[in-house]
Protein backbone atom coordinates (compact mmCIF):
# COMPACT_ATOMS: atom_id res chain seq x y z
CA UNK A 1 0.00 0.00 0.00
CA UNK A 2 1.21 3.71 -0.75
CA UNK A 3 1.77 5.80 1.93
CA UNK A 4 -0.52 8.91 2.14
CA UNK A 5 0.32 12.52 1.47
CA UNK A 6 -1.05 14.92 3.93
CA UNK A 7 -1.61 18.14 2.34
CA UNK A 8 -2.98 21.80 4.10
CA UNK A 9 -3.30 25.24 3.20
CA UNK A 10 -1.69 27.80 4.39
CA UNK A 11 -4.00 31.08 4.43
CA UNK A 12 -0.99 33.27 5.80
CA UNK A 13 -0.51 36.62 4.32
CA UNK A 14 2.93 35.90 4.74
CA UNK A 15 4.30 37.17 0.86
CA UNK A 16 4.36 40.05 -1.33
CA UNK A 17 0.68 38.68 -2.13
CA UNK A 18 -0.46 39.59 -6.20
CA UNK A 19 -2.96 37.11 -6.56
CA UNK A 20 -5.82 39.54 -5.04
CA UNK A 21 -5.23 41.84 -8.05
CA UNK A 22 -6.72 38.99 -10.60
CA UNK A 23 -10.35 38.34 -11.76
CA UNK A 24 -12.51 36.88 -9.47
CA UNK A 25 -10.73 37.57 -6.11
CA UNK A 26 -12.50 37.72 -2.95
CA UNK A 27 -11.04 41.04 -1.78
CA UNK A 28 -13.36 44.46 -1.31
CA UNK A 29 -12.71 46.83 0.44
CA UNK A 30 -14.45 45.23 2.99
CA UNK A 31 -11.71 42.44 3.66
CA UNK A 32 -11.64 40.32 5.44
CA UNK A 33 -15.01 38.79 5.31
CA UNK A 34 -16.09 35.90 7.82
CA UNK A 35 -18.13 34.54 5.04
CA UNK A 36 -14.90 33.94 3.04
CA UNK A 37 -13.16 31.96 5.66
CA UNK A 38 -16.22 29.66 6.24
CA UNK A 39 -16.81 29.05 2.62
CA UNK A 40 -12.69 28.06 2.36
CA UNK A 41 -13.08 25.81 5.12
CA UNK A 42 -16.06 23.79 3.68
CA UNK A 43 -14.33 23.53 0.75
CA UNK A 44 -11.05 22.58 1.99
CA UNK A 45 -13.07 19.47 4.32
CA UNK A 46 -14.71 18.79 0.85
CA UNK A 47 -11.44 18.64 -0.61
CA UNK A 48 -10.32 15.91 2.39
CA UNK A 49 -7.53 18.01 3.42
CA UNK A 50 -5.74 17.58 7.05
CA UNK A 51 -6.08 21.69 8.56
CA UNK A 52 -6.35 25.42 7.07
CA UNK A 53 -3.01 26.68 8.73
CA UNK A 54 -2.31 30.63 9.39
CA UNK A 55 1.22 31.88 10.09
CA UNK A 56 1.80 35.35 11.75
CA UNK A 57 3.92 38.10 12.87
CA UNK A 58 2.60 40.88 14.80
CA UNK A 59 4.48 43.84 13.31
CA UNK A 60 4.06 45.84 9.94
CA UNK A 61 7.83 45.31 8.18
CA UNK A 62 9.71 48.67 8.98
CA UNK A 63 13.61 47.16 8.42
CA UNK A 64 13.47 48.54 4.57
CA UNK A 65 14.47 52.11 4.79
CA UNK A 66 13.28 52.21 8.52
CA UNK A 67 9.97 52.81 7.54
CA UNK A 68 6.85 50.97 7.39
CA UNK A 69 5.75 53.21 4.47
CA UNK A 70 6.04 50.58 1.13
CA UNK A 71 5.08 47.53 3.32
CA UNK A 72 1.64 49.38 4.20
CA UNK A 73 1.76 51.01 0.41
CA UNK A 74 1.84 47.22 -0.65
CA UNK A 75 0.09 44.74 1.14
CA UNK A 76 3.64 43.39 2.57
CA UNK A 77 3.11 40.43 4.73
CA UNK A 78 -0.44 42.27 6.37
CA UNK A 79 -2.96 42.75 7.28
CA UNK A 80 -2.36 39.86 8.87
CA UNK A 81 -5.36 39.48 12.21
CA UNK A 82 -5.40 37.23 15.44
CA UNK A 83 -6.73 34.05 14.04
CA UNK A 84 -8.23 32.33 16.94
CA UNK A 85 -11.51 33.89 16.92
CA UNK A 86 -12.17 33.34 13.00
CA UNK A 87 -10.78 29.69 13.89
CA UNK A 88 -13.87 29.21 16.00
CA UNK A 89 -16.17 30.21 13.30
CA UNK A 90 -14.41 28.36 10.82
CA UNK A 91 -14.87 25.06 12.93
CA UNK A 92 -18.54 25.58 13.05
CA UNK A 93 -18.89 24.58 9.71
CA UNK A 94 -16.73 21.69 9.70
CA UNK A 95 -16.58 18.44 11.15
CA UNK A 96 -13.09 17.09 10.47
CA UNK A 97 -10.48 19.57 9.09
CA UNK A 98 -7.71 20.99 11.40
CA UNK A 99 -6.78 24.44 12.29
CA UNK A 100 -3.31 25.63 12.77
CA UNK A 101 -2.49 28.67 14.86
CA UNK A 102 0.56 30.54 15.37
CA UNK A 103 2.05 32.32 18.54
CA UNK A 104 6.24 33.03 19.13
CA UNK A 105 7.22 32.14 22.06
CA UNK A 106 9.39 34.49 22.27
CA UNK A 107 7.03 36.93 23.28
CA UNK A 108 4.27 34.76 24.79
CA UNK A 109 3.84 33.13 28.16
CA UNK A 110 3.21 29.55 28.07
CA UNK A 111 0.39 29.38 30.87
CA UNK A 112 -1.58 31.66 29.14
CA UNK A 113 -1.20 30.07 25.65
CA UNK A 114 -1.67 26.45 26.66
CA UNK A 115 -4.98 27.79 28.75
CA UNK A 116 -6.14 29.05 25.04
CA UNK A 117 -5.00 26.17 23.13
CA UNK A 118 -7.14 23.97 25.60
CA UNK A 119 -10.46 25.94 25.12
CA UNK A 120 -9.91 26.00 21.00
CA UNK A 121 -9.42 22.38 20.99
CA UNK A 122 -12.47 21.91 22.79
CA UNK A 123 -14.16 24.20 20.21
CA UNK A 124 -13.11 22.48 17.96
CA UNK A 125 -13.66 19.30 18.98
CA UNK A 126 -9.88 18.19 19.02
CA UNK A 127 -8.85 19.84 15.69
CA UNK A 128 -5.85 22.72 16.58
CA UNK A 129 -2.45 22.30 15.99
CA UNK A 130 -0.28 24.79 17.96
CA UNK A 131 2.85 26.32 15.10
CA UNK A 132 5.42 27.41 17.51
CA UNK A 133 7.65 29.99 16.61
CA UNK A 134 10.58 32.33 17.74
CA UNK A 135 10.37 35.26 15.54
CA UNK A 136 13.68 36.86 13.54
CA UNK A 137 11.64 39.91 12.84
CA UNK A 138 12.70 43.54 14.45
CA UNK A 139 8.82 44.79 13.59
CA UNK A 140 7.40 42.01 15.98
CA UNK A 141 10.17 42.91 18.57
CA UNK A 142 9.62 46.17 18.53
CA UNK A 143 5.62 45.58 19.53
CA UNK A 144 6.53 44.04 22.72
CA UNK A 145 8.98 46.11 24.13
CA UNK A 146 12.47 44.61 21.97
CA UNK A 147 14.88 47.30 20.45
CA UNK A 148 17.08 44.32 19.30
CA UNK A 149 16.29 40.82 18.13
CA UNK A 150 17.32 38.23 20.60
CA UNK A 151 20.13 36.13 20.07
CA UNK A 152 19.65 33.15 18.34
CA UNK A 153 20.27 30.19 20.24
CA UNK A 154 18.45 31.44 23.51
CA UNK A 155 15.52 32.07 21.34
CA UNK A 156 15.05 28.28 20.70
CA UNK A 157 15.97 27.33 24.72
CA UNK A 158 13.52 29.50 25.18
CA UNK A 159 11.06 27.49 23.05
CA UNK A 160 12.03 24.23 24.10
CA UNK A 161 11.35 25.50 27.72
CA UNK A 162 8.01 27.03 26.57
CA UNK A 163 6.55 24.10 24.81
CA UNK A 164 7.92 21.55 27.82
CA UNK A 165 5.63 23.91 30.19
CA UNK A 166 2.58 23.87 28.08
CA UNK A 167 3.03 20.03 27.93
CA UNK A 168 3.59 19.38 31.85
CA UNK A 169 0.52 21.92 31.83
CA UNK A 170 -2.08 20.07 29.83
CA UNK A 171 -0.97 17.30 31.71
CA UNK A 172 -1.58 18.70 35.33
CA UNK A 173 -5.31 17.70 35.23
CA UNK A 174 -5.87 13.67 34.34
CA UNK A 175 -7.88 13.21 31.33
CA UNK A 176 -9.94 10.90 34.43
CA UNK A 177 -10.10 13.64 36.87
CA UNK A 178 -13.29 14.77 36.28
CA UNK A 179 -16.42 13.18 38.56
CA UNK A 180 -19.40 15.33 38.49
CA UNK A 181 -21.11 13.19 41.20
CA UNK A 182 -24.65 14.53 41.83
CA UNK A 183 -25.15 12.49 44.85
CA UNK A 184 -21.76 13.56 46.72
CA UNK A 185 -21.49 16.76 44.83
CA UNK A 186 -17.63 15.63 44.33
CA UNK A 187 -16.49 17.77 41.22
CA UNK A 188 -12.94 16.15 40.68
CA UNK A 189 -10.86 14.33 42.57
CA UNK A 190 -7.99 16.39 43.85
CA UNK A 191 -5.48 13.14 43.42
CA UNK A 192 -5.58 13.53 40.03
CA UNK A 193 -5.12 17.05 40.10
CA UNK A 194 -1.15 18.51 40.19
CA UNK A 195 0.55 21.71 40.36
CA UNK A 196 4.21 21.58 38.36
CA UNK A 197 5.78 24.05 40.28
CA UNK A 198 7.96 24.49 37.06
CA UNK A 199 11.23 26.97 37.61
CA UNK A 200 13.45 27.25 34.81
CA UNK A 201 16.05 29.62 32.84
CA UNK A 202 12.67 31.36 31.80
CA UNK A 203 9.49 30.56 33.27
CA UNK A 204 8.11 30.24 36.71
CA UNK A 205 5.08 28.36 36.58
CA UNK A 206 3.16 26.90 39.78
CA UNK A 207 0.13 25.42 38.17
CA UNK A 208 -2.34 23.16 37.66
CA UNK A 209 -4.33 24.04 34.84
CA UNK A 210 -7.58 25.46 35.68
CA UNK A 211 -9.62 23.21 33.32
CA UNK A 212 -11.11 20.66 31.71
CA UNK A 213 -8.44 18.09 29.39
CA UNK A 214 -9.65 18.80 25.87
CA UNK A 215 -9.73 16.02 23.68
CA UNK A 216 -6.83 15.76 21.76
CA UNK A 217 -5.42 16.91 25.28
CA UNK A 218 -1.90 17.83 23.96
CA UNK A 219 -2.58 19.81 20.64
CA UNK A 220 -0.58 19.08 17.58
CA UNK A 221 2.85 20.72 17.61
CA UNK A 222 4.06 22.34 14.37
CA UNK A 223 7.84 23.68 14.45
CA UNK A 224 9.80 25.53 11.21
CA UNK A 225 13.04 25.47 12.57
CA UNK A 226 15.60 24.90 9.79
CA UNK A 227 18.99 26.03 11.26
CA UNK A 228 21.38 23.66 13.46
CA UNK A 229 19.49 25.08 16.25
CA UNK A 230 16.36 25.18 15.19
CA UNK A 231 16.20 21.24 14.01
CA UNK A 232 17.31 20.13 17.44
CA UNK A 233 14.00 22.63 19.38
CA UNK A 234 12.37 21.03 16.12
CA UNK A 235 13.23 17.39 17.37
CA UNK A 236 12.31 18.10 20.68
CA UNK A 237 9.03 19.74 20.50
CA UNK A 238 7.46 19.17 16.91
CA UNK A 239 4.54 16.49 16.47
CA UNK A 240 5.25 17.51 12.39
CA UNK A 241 7.78 19.83 11.07
CA UNK A 242 7.15 23.19 8.77
CA UNK A 243 9.54 22.64 5.88
CA UNK A 244 10.85 24.96 2.85
CA UNK A 245 10.07 23.48 -0.22
CA UNK A 246 13.46 23.98 -2.44
CA UNK A 247 15.69 21.74 -4.81
CA UNK A 248 15.47 17.67 -4.02
CA UNK A 249 19.24 17.44 -2.65
CA UNK A 250 18.77 19.93 0.17
CA UNK A 251 15.05 18.90 0.65
CA UNK A 252 16.88 15.28 1.39
CA UNK A 253 19.52 17.36 3.41
CA UNK A 254 17.15 18.61 5.64
CA UNK A 255 15.04 15.91 6.02
CA UNK A 256 18.19 13.58 7.06
CA UNK A 257 19.56 16.51 9.56
CA UNK A 258 15.75 15.82 11.47
CA UNK A 259 15.98 12.23 11.60
CA UNK A 260 19.63 12.79 13.12
CA UNK A 261 18.09 14.82 15.70
CA UNK A 262 15.10 13.13 16.42
CA UNK A 263 17.08 10.08 16.96
CA UNK A 264 19.61 11.84 19.66
CA UNK A 265 16.03 12.83 21.43
CA UNK A 266 15.02 9.26 21.23
CA UNK A 267 12.47 9.64 19.07
CA UNK A 268 11.48 7.73 15.93
CA UNK A 269 11.60 9.25 12.95
CA UNK A 270 8.94 7.55 11.44
CA UNK A 271 6.61 9.50 13.31
CA UNK A 272 7.49 12.91 12.24
CA UNK A 273 6.48 14.28 9.32
CA UNK A 274 7.53 17.49 7.28
CA UNK A 275 5.16 19.69 5.61
CA UNK A 276 6.64 20.87 2.75
CA UNK A 277 5.52 24.62 2.16
CA UNK A 278 4.42 25.37 -1.43
CA UNK A 279 2.01 26.78 -3.75
CA UNK A 280 0.03 24.88 -6.87
CA UNK A 281 -1.69 26.36 -9.50
CA UNK A 282 -3.63 23.88 -11.24
CA UNK A 283 -5.04 24.09 -15.23
CA UNK A 284 -6.05 22.31 -17.74
CA UNK A 285 -3.53 22.81 -19.99
CA UNK A 286 0.32 23.55 -18.89
CA UNK A 287 0.04 26.90 -20.57
CA UNK A 288 -2.80 28.02 -19.09
CA UNK A 289 -1.60 27.48 -15.57
CA UNK A 290 2.29 28.46 -16.45
CA UNK A 291 0.50 31.89 -17.81
CA UNK A 292 -1.34 32.02 -14.20
CA UNK A 293 2.01 31.80 -12.32
CA UNK A 294 3.65 34.40 -14.41
CA UNK A 295 1.12 36.57 -13.39
CA UNK A 296 2.59 36.48 -9.31
CA UNK A 297 5.37 38.39 -10.55
CA UNK A 298 4.20 41.06 -13.08
CA UNK A 299 4.00 44.53 -12.12
CA UNK A 300 5.68 43.76 -8.60
CA UNK A 301 7.44 47.21 -7.58
CA UNK A 302 10.87 46.53 -6.02
CA UNK A 303 10.04 48.63 -3.11
CA UNK A 304 7.40 45.81 -2.23
CA UNK A 305 10.68 43.07 -2.50
CA UNK A 306 12.66 45.10 -0.78
CA UNK A 307 9.89 45.39 2.36
CA UNK A 308 9.68 41.35 2.33
CA UNK A 309 13.02 40.83 2.04
CA UNK A 310 14.93 43.44 4.65
CA UNK A 311 11.40 42.24 6.78
CA UNK A 312 12.49 38.04 6.91
CA UNK A 313 16.58 39.21 7.21
CA UNK A 314 16.67 41.48 9.50
CA UNK A 315 19.07 43.42 7.14
CA UNK A 316 18.05 46.55 5.53
CA UNK A 317 18.44 45.66 1.87
CA UNK A 318 18.00 49.26 0.33
CA UNK A 319 21.77 49.60 1.95
CA UNK A 320 23.09 47.26 -0.42
CA UNK A 321 25.92 48.64 -2.94
CA UNK A 322 25.90 47.48 -6.57
CA UNK A 323 27.56 44.68 -6.37
CA UNK A 324 28.34 42.24 -3.41
CA UNK A 325 29.72 38.91 -1.89
CA UNK A 326 26.86 36.43 -0.90
CA UNK A 327 28.69 35.12 2.07
CA UNK A 328 29.34 38.79 4.00
CA UNK A 329 25.77 39.56 3.00
CA UNK A 330 24.76 36.61 4.78
CA UNK A 331 27.34 37.17 7.94
CA UNK A 332 25.49 40.35 8.38
CA UNK A 333 22.34 39.01 8.79
CA UNK A 334 23.50 36.45 11.19
CA UNK A 335 25.26 39.21 13.00
CA UNK A 336 22.26 40.75 13.45
CA UNK A 337 20.37 37.17 15.41
CA UNK A 338 18.38 36.92 11.86
CA UNK A 339 17.97 33.25 10.56
CA UNK A 340 21.14 31.84 9.43
CA UNK A 341 19.17 29.40 7.06
CA UNK A 342 17.14 32.02 4.67
CA UNK A 343 16.82 33.30 1.36
CA UNK A 344 20.01 34.90 1.28
CA UNK A 345 21.73 31.61 2.58
CA UNK A 346 19.93 29.13 -0.13
CA UNK A 347 20.91 31.49 -2.90
CA UNK A 348 24.28 31.49 -1.80
CA UNK A 349 24.42 27.62 -1.53
CA UNK A 350 23.26 27.67 -5.60
CA UNK A 351 25.58 30.34 -6.52
CA UNK A 352 28.28 29.22 -4.34
CA UNK A 353 29.59 30.52 -0.68
CA UNK A 354 32.02 33.28 -2.22
CA UNK A 355 30.36 33.79 -5.21
CA UNK A 356 29.34 37.98 -5.77
CA UNK A 357 26.21 39.24 -7.34
CA UNK A 358 24.83 42.57 -8.52
CA UNK A 359 22.28 44.29 -6.93
CA UNK A 360 19.85 44.13 -9.90
CA UNK A 361 20.54 40.43 -10.33
CA UNK A 362 19.83 39.63 -6.28
CA UNK A 363 16.50 41.22 -6.62
CA UNK A 364 15.19 38.96 -9.71
CA UNK A 365 15.90 36.14 -7.56
CA UNK A 366 14.14 37.96 -4.85
CA UNK A 367 10.97 38.72 -6.61
CA UNK A 368 10.75 35.30 -6.93
CA UNK A 369 11.14 34.33 -3.56
CA UNK A 370 9.14 37.15 -2.22
CA UNK A 371 5.68 36.15 -3.97
CA UNK A 372 6.32 32.24 -4.08
CA UNK A 373 6.73 32.02 -7.59
CA UNK A 374 9.73 29.75 -6.39
CA UNK A 375 7.91 27.39 -4.37
CA UNK A 376 4.70 27.21 -7.16
CA UNK A 377 4.32 24.11 -8.95
CA UNK A 378 1.87 24.85 -11.76
CA UNK A 379 1.11 22.37 -14.25
CA UNK A 380 -2.01 19.83 -15.13
CA UNK A 381 -3.14 17.97 -11.99
CA UNK A 382 -1.26 14.88 -13.41
CA UNK A 383 1.96 16.75 -13.90
CA UNK A 384 1.40 18.46 -10.39
CA UNK A 385 0.78 14.88 -8.80
CA UNK A 386 4.01 13.74 -10.49
CA UNK A 387 5.95 16.32 -9.03
CA UNK A 388 4.60 16.04 -5.57
CA UNK A 389 5.09 12.45 -5.70
CA UNK A 390 9.00 12.53 -6.70
CA UNK A 391 9.40 14.72 -3.76
CA UNK A 392 7.57 12.73 -0.92
CA UNK A 393 9.44 9.80 -2.13
CA UNK A 394 12.68 11.48 -2.45
CA UNK A 395 12.25 12.42 1.37
CA UNK A 396 11.04 9.88 2.71
CA UNK A 397 7.29 9.25 2.14
CA UNK A 398 6.79 11.43 5.40
CA UNK A 399 4.44 14.13 5.78
CA UNK A 400 2.96 16.00 2.61
CA UNK A 401 2.58 20.04 1.43
CA UNK A 402 1.45 22.69 3.04
CA UNK A 403 0.04 24.17 -0.26
CA UNK A 404 -0.13 28.43 0.22
CA UNK A 405 -3.16 30.57 -1.22
CA UNK A 406 -3.07 34.33 -0.83
CA UNK A 407 -6.05 35.21 1.38
CA UNK A 408 -8.59 36.40 -0.99
CA UNK A 409 -6.74 34.92 -4.33
CA UNK A 410 -9.78 33.86 -6.97
CA UNK A 411 -11.55 30.75 -5.51
CA UNK A 412 -10.54 28.99 -9.00
CA UNK A 413 -7.42 28.53 -7.39
CA UNK A 414 -8.45 26.57 -4.27
CA UNK A 415 -11.15 24.92 -6.42
CA UNK A 416 -8.70 23.67 -9.04
CA UNK A 417 -6.98 22.03 -6.17
CA UNK A 418 -9.80 20.44 -4.69
CA UNK A 419 -11.70 19.47 -8.06
CA UNK A 420 -8.46 18.46 -10.09
CA UNK A 421 -5.50 17.54 -8.20
CA UNK A 422 -7.11 15.87 -5.13
CA UNK A 423 -9.08 13.58 -6.79
CA UNK A 424 -5.54 12.67 -9.02
CA UNK A 425 -3.51 11.73 -5.86
CA UNK A 426 -6.56 9.72 -4.99
CA UNK A 427 -6.74 7.77 -7.89
CA UNK A 428 -2.86 7.31 -7.44
CA UNK A 429 -3.93 5.86 -3.80
CA UNK A 430 -1.94 8.90 -2.39
CA UNK A 431 -5.14 10.40 -0.66
CA UNK A 432 -7.18 9.62 2.03
CA UNK A 433 -11.37 9.53 -0.01
CA UNK A 434 -12.34 9.62 3.76
CA UNK A 435 -11.36 11.33 7.10
CA UNK A 436 -10.99 8.10 9.50
CA UNK A 437 -9.72 9.84 12.55
CA UNK A 438 -12.08 11.60 15.36
CA UNK A 439 -8.75 14.53 15.82
CA UNK A 440 -6.70 16.01 14.33
CA UNK A 441 -3.56 14.30 15.60
CA UNK A 442 -5.53 11.01 14.53
CA UNK A 443 -5.39 12.05 10.58
CA UNK A 444 -2.25 13.09 10.77
CA UNK A 445 -1.41 9.89 11.92
CA UNK A 446 -2.97 8.13 8.95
Amino acid sequence: MKKRIQLAFDFSWTHVETQWRMPGSWLDRQHPNIGMFEEIARVAERGGLDMIFFGDSTGIPSTWKDSIEDAVSYGVAWPRFEMSPWITAMSRVTHHLGFGLTYASTFMHPFYTARLLNSLDHITNGRIAFNVITSQRKADYANYGYDELVDHNERYERLEEFIDVCRRLWDSVAPDAFVWDRKTGLVADPAKVKAINHVGKFFKVKGPLSVVPSPQVNPVIIQAGGSPRGTRAAAHVADHVFGLTKSIPLMQQQRSDLDNALVAEARDPQKVGILWSSRAIVGETEDEARALRETMIADVPQEAVGAWLSHNTGYDMSLLPPRFSLKELNERIVAANASPVGFVSLLAKQHGETAEIDRDEFFQYALRASTGYNITFAGTAAKLADQMEEMFEATGSRGGFMLSIAPGAPRAIMLNIVDQLVPELRRRGRYRTTYEGKTLRDNLAE
